[in-house]
Order: C-alpha cells, then structure tokens, then sequence
C-alpha cells in the first residue's frame, strides 16, 4: 500500500519514480532466487502516472540460465498496468576477477540543511522523506548539473533493509530532478524510464548523484546520473524525459 510518503513533486497523488521502481527490484530479487547470481541492471519503463494505493506485482522469468538469467515485474493499480521493470541477473564467478574503478574519489558527505525548494511542486512527499545533501549544484530550482548526496529517512516497507539495488533505484529516479535545466513552473520534464546499471553493490545508506541533463529542440530529454557510495563509483544510471511547456 503505497502512502503519501511516495508521492512525487508533479503531483499529490501520483508517486514519484524512485519508489515504484525500487519495489519492482524487490519483486526481482524475490523471484526465484540464485545465490549464485546478483541483480546487476534493471531497466524500468513508467506506462503511466504510478498511484498511491494498493500497488500489485507480479513477476517471471523471461529467459533462465546459469551464467545470466533475465526476469521481469509487472506493477499494477486500479485494474491498470503502471510500471514494467526488467532486471538482468548475472553469475558471480567462483574465481577472482580483477577491480577496475572509474573515477577520482567521492567528495565528503556535506553537513545537513534544510529542504531544497522545488518551485511549484508537492514537497511533503517522496522529497520531504529523502535526506538531500548538496555538494555542487544548490538545489532543485537552481538550473543545471548536480552532484548530491542522499539517503532514504525511512523504510521503502515496514522492517525492511533496501537492498543495494532498491536503493540504488529509490535515489537514482531524483537525477532528472537534481540536475533540471528548465524552471518546472514553466516546464515539465518527466521520466519515462530509468536504467539503473551496478558492476558492483553500493555499500551503505548514502548515494551520491552525479547528474546531468541535456535537452533537444523536439522535447526529448535525458538524464546521466553517475552513482557512487562513499568509497568510489559504484553504476551508472540513465532517464529518458518528456519535455514540454505547462
């Protein structure tokens, strides 16, 4: 039952990205489970605004197999398909395999401050419930890119731990929000979708957003979000946007 802690910045009774898709991994990683494979990439497609509410999933297993194993969730409200999520899962070789990093090392965790406004948007939601910690960027209404760090101020579901994965999907969905180029008084700019890419699991509560986004003169938008934990870059993640005039 999703509550109005989900809910996103374009609207009071639609959830934000972020939850609805680190529930489909949950579902994922739930489904006939290998300990000899880890989720490594889920990709996520939004059919439509995700509700508050009573949310269904139902998962399957697309193509089984040893060494790599493709599974998929299918979320549900109102009669209505809302979320489609696909997640690739890969074998952990019983031999060593050589650490390649990308990147120079994390910056420091910022102390806290207050909430960074979203103009026009609902913030008593998914926002308010997100601890946001600014490294460059200032806030959502100051345009361009961003480099945050955040974590979640409370469970995705009641005594339960994120997973790697689910709270690498929960933060990632905020790149295209971090990193707006376009006032979203005058501007939508929603995700469609979200690709979410881990060579290795974070480790800890913290995640840090590295986002950009770009825009085209036909509407198109993309977000680029580099994903790191306190030690070094741990993904990479990617929004395709809608982009038009409010």
């Amino acid at each position: 039952m999703a509550t109005p802690a989900t809910a996103g910045p374009w609207s009071a009774a639609a959830q934000h990205g972020g939850p609805p898709s680190a529930l489909a991994a949950r579902a994922l990683e739930l489904h006939e489970p290998d300990p000899g494979q880890r989720l490594a990439r889920v990709a996520v497609d939004i059919l439509r605004p995700v509700p508050l509410g009573k949310i269904t999933v139902r998962t399957r297993t697309v193509r089984p197999g040893r060494r790599v194993a493709l599974l998929e969730a299918v979320l549900e409200a109102d009669g209505q398909e809302v979320l489609h999520a696909r997640g690739w899962r890969l074998a952990i070789p019983d031999g060593e395999v050589p650490i390649v990093a990308a990147g120079p090392a994390p910056p420091d965790i910022p102390a806290e401050h207050p909430l960074p406004a979203f103009p026009g948007g609902h913030m008593t939601g998914y926002l308010h419930n997100i601890d946001w910690r600014y490294v460059a960027g200032g806030g959502f209404d100051a345009p361009g890119p961003a480099v945050v760090w955040a974590r979640a101020k409370i469970p995705l579901l009641p005594g339960e731990e994120l997973t790697p994965m689910c709270r690498a999907l929960l933060l990632a969905d905020s790149g295209s929000g971090v990193s707006a180029t376009l006032d979203p008084v005058k501007f939508l700019f929603i995700n469609t979708d979200l690709t979410v890419i881990l060579p290795r699991d974070p480790v800890g509560e913290w995640l840090l957003l590295d986002a950009l986004s770009t825009i085209g003169e036909q509407g198109t938008g993309m977000a680029e979000t580099a994903l790191s934990d306190v030690y070094a870059r741990c993904g990479t993640a990617v929004q395709t946007l809608l982009v038009a005039p409010r």
